[in-house]
């Protein structure tokens, strides 16, 4: 068998006319325990991985044509040709090694970045729930085998065909294979006798397909190019691809061939050379590439032009060198080595990139639109409270294992509602509104809250503590409720004998539920295998309707029972009664006012309310399979309320606190109370806690619920003085609606997301961001990045991750193209120097300029790549996506620091030659060296050596674009002299610049190498000019630095500081070398600093966006 090929079962008949047993039999596995792991390693070893042919990522030829097409490399192809032209071999030949190493390192460096996004997209892939050895273990899609009992459950993707032999209400989504828009409802009980079609085969799932409702089990039968969606891709392998124009010109008219054709012809030509794929970013820089590519072509014009356009071999070296210093030839490779990196750097933050354009958006992300449960909370639910109407409430205590049903007791205690009368209950509910009430605060800790009264003589009777696992006795309205709570529920909670722990599995809320009916013994498993109950139907979960119904019966009472439960405004309309037995009565407006209040009060403390209810059947009903499930829910009798609670994740308060400085606005999506979700919200620092005190209007619009938003017209929702921060019983449509809303206010926004029904938002957001361990396979696919550990400071983390990438490009951009608008100025002022033929005389040759762009820029603009986040990067507001890393700023800069990079350059070259020398420029001194030109490449020399440390000592100072390079952060006190601590601090710039600086003097000294290669000589007394002119340069960066922060340029007109300020910061910046100044005086300064800089930010409103 080849590598990767997959294998056929062999099988008597087709799985679809067997029966789930008879397939296992041949398959060799066990329907209860499923493969071991050694048998499925013997089978994959067999069959081959549950992978389609041609998935293997990118083609080596792809990587290796992008090289070739790059406008940088173009010009490098152009300027060989005509060094060849003119016969100079020496040249030509380096410019040869330069282009074959330059394609060589481009390629070896894209292609590994290629295969590292294919290896990170593949821990993001879709995993399968597999049952071996008895214990269902998540494992890639790609290691299912034949024979492996996968299990199935809403917003999966079958990993591979399927024979069903378990399932409750499964339907499947199969358009992607038969066309057919509906979803397929499924018969694990069928056996066919005749052949049928692919899409009548209702008793196999396919490989490909989504789950759209419902659960179940099932038999691999088919992975890879053996399934059926396999079998299809291979039917259409080596077919020609779809045209992207249409050529038809009976469809579109007499022209459309033509059109098509020049379309086709755009699109391949962009495709090639990049100007139409890649991230926008990378679309930016090959359009740039294009352009400079341009203006190389005009300025080698204005060389022949200047030069009467006499193509002898001087003119066309000028040309070379003109067209060689404009294109920074090492900014694709650096840019793609800074993506590899930043991707990495995602991976230990908890984030897998799946697109590269994430990347970029995540540092302009505006505002975070985040589900609450599992995301800002743990995802750990524990019922701490169940009401049982007519007999009080029963609290869970000395508890935090979410799957223990033996830690901590359980107390009886009444009712409040019952105990005080209601205006007493009022009284205290208001008096304690404001206070900071935390579920944690309330009754679910040890020690009392801060602002609590001391406890009454009642509290502190129930405060006694029991031993752990005593609960009260089981009185009837009690059993009741329990039998609901575990039998309307999937969860299973058991002990693991070999960890000696408890361990469950299934969703967070109803473990809660299933935790809490074991310790009374009344779990699911117990029921079923001890008590007699048998499930009939199931009516799962849905986000439409939130509840959850099963039909089960009892074979020792006979009894049929429907239990339902879900969230407390889609289940009380429901019912008809409340209460059981003796406390049976018919629920009335008043007593639903009652029970609204028990839930509000459950609520407000922070606990997810979820009403329980059920209700005997007393008609025959034969087959529960197609029975409607609006006959089901009705008549219903409410038997209590359950308060579930997930407290939030220990790190979340200071990520939105964290988002609130970085000018990012926090909003929690959620399904659900509107209580509940205030109380957390409040309790995290998404709302202030005396959110009402800020207005009527304000308050109204900061937390609503998904129906009162939904109800709103776009213009109502625009005329809101803020968008909501919190909705509540948040539908999926109304997470669209939610990012609509944003994209009109002009906003940038990321969505959270993990179920089926979330993928319409992931898509609509900026940035769709999927959870990596309780999100669905489809979610998954949908979004743009996915976090291993559903957190959300995750999210913030990748944020940071993202401006600080953003931060660092822009920063290598500006190196390089600050040297390459240097060398421009300086040859274009060059073609005035004439020799004795009346040709231009070049101050640098083209391959000193190679040399620079290559080597000298290349390795420290890397560098400035891996720069580590600013102290400040979470505490500026998020940057303009439509302007990106070519701002305003950065063109400014450029053109700045390249004039006086150019103009001091220029200046050595005229000091050496016409102010010390004679002004004699030789004859021929672009091609060879004579006595004559000695002067000349002495300049050449000076220039370069120059020219390269100006080059390199300018990559420190682009270590912020406008801090003072001697005071990068201003807010630390500790060292004295922080300059040499922050140069040190990125080691591998560091060491860039040192090595860089070193290696100037071989180059121009070694004998041959300088004169012939170079075509420049070793100087003496010209290093004091070279030397000089690097301080001059550092002095023009940071007076340009000062007066962008003193007069508050592209600041929106802001000084960064106050005037005194902003004069401290450059006597600080240049001082502190000079002289030693005392740690107090020091910190005192910085001190003022700071305090004076948070006040201006106040002052200014910056980072405070409170209109959205």
């Amino acid at each position: 068998m080849a590598k990767g090929e997959t294998v056929a079962i062999e099988i008597s008949r087709p799985p679809y006319k067997l029966s789930s047993e008879d397939v296992a039999r041949e398959l060799e596995t066990n329907l209860e325990t499923g493969l071991t792991n050694a048998q499925a390693k013997q089978k994959l070893d067999k069959y081959g991985p549950n992978k389609l042919d041609g998935g293997e990522g990118v083609a080596v030829w792809e990587v290796l044509f992008k090289q070739v097409a790059n406008a940088m490399i173009l010009v490098l192809i152009l300027a060989m040709a005509l060094s060849y032209g003119v016969q100079d071999w020496v040249e030509g030949g380096v410019i040869t090694a330069v282009v074959i190493l330059n394609v060589g390192i481009g390629f070896m460096q894209e292609y590994r970045a290629e295969k590292t996004m294919d290896s990170l997209r593949s821990l993001s892939s879709p995993t399968a729930a597999v049952l071996r050895d008895g214990k269902v273990e998540h494992v890639p899609s790609g290691d299912v085998v034949p024979g492996d009992i996968i299990e199935l459950k809403t917003g999966d993707v079958v990993p591979a065909d399927l024979r069903i032999f378990e399932s409750m209400n499964f339907e499947a989504d199969e358009a992607l294979l038969t066309g057919e828009s509906l979803p397929v409802a499924k018969d694990p009980e069928l056996v066919f006798e005749e052949d049928v079609g692919v899409g009548d085969r209702i008793n196999l799932a396919y490989s490909s397909s989504t789950v759209t409702k419902g659960r179940a089990r099932g038999i691999v039968i088919g992975t890879g190019m053996t399934t059926e969606i396999g079998k299809i891709a291979e039917s259409l392998a080596g077919k020609t691809k779809k045209p992207s124009r249409s050529m038809s010109r009976k469809k579109h008219g007499n022209l459309q061939p033509v059109k098509g054709a020049a379309y086709r012809t755009y699109d391949g030509i962009g495709n090639f050379l990049g100007l139409t794929v890649g991230t926008p970013l990378q679309r930016k820089l090959a359009k740039l590439a294009y352009v400079l590519l341009f203006c190389a072509c005009l300025l080698a014009v204005i060389v022949f032009g200047v030069n009467n356009f006499n193509a002898q071999h001087e003119v066309v070296i000028y040309a070379i060198s003109l067209g060689i210093a404009i294109i920074p030839e090492s900014l694709i490779a650096v840019l793609t080595i800074t993506f590899a990196v930043g991707m990495k750097r995602m991976v230990k933050r908890k984030v897998i990139v799946r697109k590269l354009d994430a990347l970029e958006a995540l540092g302009g992300v505006t505002n975070i639109c985040s589900d609450k449960t599992g995301t800002l909370t743990q995802g750990k639910m524990i019922t701490r409270t169940a009401w049982v109407p007519g007999v009080g409430i029963y609290s869970v205590k000395k508890t935090s294992e979410a799957s223990d049903p033996t830690s901590g007791y359980i107390v009886l205690e009444q009712a409040p509602t019952e105990q005080k009368d209601a205006e007493e209950e009022d009284r205290k509910r208001r008096e304690q509104r404001d206070q900071a009430r935390s579920a944690l605060a309330l009754k679910f800790t040890d020690e009392p809250h801060p602002t609590r009264k001391a406890a009454s003589i009642d509290e502190k009777r129930d405060e006694q503590e029991l031993p752990d696992g005593t609960v009260p006795e089981v009185n009837g309205p009690l059993e009741n409720l329990l039998l609901s709570a575990g039998l309307c529920n999937l969860a299973k909670v058991r002990y693991d004998e070999e960890k000696k722990a408890w361990a469950a599995t299934g969703d967070p809320t109803e473990i809660a539920l299933q935790v809490f009916a074991h310790r009374f013994g009344y779990d699911r498993k117990t029921l079923c295998t001890q008590k007699g109950w048998k499930q009939l139907s199931e009516y799962p979960f849905d986000s439409d309707v939130k509840r959850m119904s099963v039909v089960f019966q009892n074979s020792e009472t006979g009894k049929t029972m429907i239990y339902t439960k879900g969230a407390i405004e889609r289940v009380m309309d429901l019912c008809v009664d409340i209460g059981t037995e003796e406390h049976r009565q018919p629920l009335t407006d008043a007593l639903k006012d009652e029970v609204l209040k028990q839930m509000n009060t459950m609520a407000d403390q922070g606990l997810r309310v979820l009403c329980i209810t059920s209700r005997e059947v007393t008609d025959k009903i034969d087959d529960w399979s197609d029975y409607p499930r609006e006959n089901v829910e009705q008549g219903l009798t409410l038997l209590g309320l359950c308060g579930l609670y997930d407290p939030p994740r220990l790190e979340t308060k200071d990520a939105v606190r964290e988002c609130s400085q970085a000018g990012i606005k926090v909003h929690m999506l959620t399904g659900d109370h509107p209580g509940t979700a205030r109380a957390i919200a409040r309790e995290v620092g998404i709302i202030p806690r005396d959110f009402k005190s800020l207005g009527a209007d304000v308050a109204d619009a900061m937390v609503k619920t998904a129906a009162e938003f939904d109800a709103l017209t776009d213009e109502e929702i625009d005329a809101l003085p803020l968008l909501p921060l919190v909705i509540a019983r948040c539908a999926p449509q109304t997470k669209v609606r939610m990012i609509d809303a944003l994209h009109r206010r002009n906003r940038y926004c990321a969505m959270t997301g993990d179920g089926v029904n979330d993928s319409p938002s992931l898509k609509r957001a900026d940035v769709g961001i999927a959870m990596g361990l309780g999100g669905s396979d489809v979610a998954k696919s949908a979004s743009d990045i996915v976090l291993t550990d559903d957190n959300f400071a995750s999210i913030v983390n990748a944020v940071e991750e993202g401006r600080r990438m953003f931060d660092n490009i822009q920063k290598f951009i500006l190196h390089l193209l600050v040297s390459n608008v240097g060398e421009v100025i300086l040859l274009i002022c060059g073609l005035a120097f004439r020799d004795d033929n009346d040709y231009s005389v070049f101050p640098l040759a083209p391959l000193q300029i190679l040399w620079i762009n290559m080597l000298t820029s290349g390795f420290p603009a890397f560098g400035l790549g891996l720069e580590r986040a600013t102290s400040d990067i979470m505490r500026r507001n998020p940057h303009d996506t439509k302007t990106g890393v070519f701002s305003w700023e950065i063109i400014t800069d450029m053109l700045v620091y390249g004039a006086l990079m150019g103009g001091l350059t220029l200046s050595t070259f005229v000091i050496i030659v016409f102010g010390v020398g004679n002004g004699n420029l030789g004859r021929d001194c672009n091609a060879k060296y004579s006595d004559a030109c000695d002067t000349v490449f002495r300049a050449r020399g000076a220039v370069f050596a120059e020219l390269t440390w100006l080059i390199l000592f300018s990559a420190w100072e682009f270590k912020s674009i406008r801090r003072s390079l001697f005071r990068l952060d201003p807010y630390q006190t500790e060292h004295r002299f922080p300059f040499f601590r922050d140069i040190v601090a990125n080691k591998f710039l560091f060491w860039a610049v040192v090595i860089g600086a070193i290696s100037v003097f071989p180059v121009v000294y070694i004998p041959g190498l300088n004169t012939t290669v170079f075509k420049h000589k070793g100087i003496s007394w010209e290093w004091g000019l070279s030397i000089g002119a690097v301080p001059i340069f550092i002095l023009g960066i940071e007076l340009w630095k000062f007066i962008k922060r003193y007069f508050g340029l592209f600041n929106g007109g802001i000084s960064d500081r106050v005037k005194k300020d902003a004069s401290l910061s450059l006597r600080q910046g240049f001082f502190t070398m000079a002289k030693t100044m005392t740690r107090t005086s020091s910190m005192g300064r910085v001190s003022r600093a700071t305090t004076m800089e948070k006040n201006t930010r106040q002052d200014s409103g910056l980072g405070n966006d409170n209109n959205v």
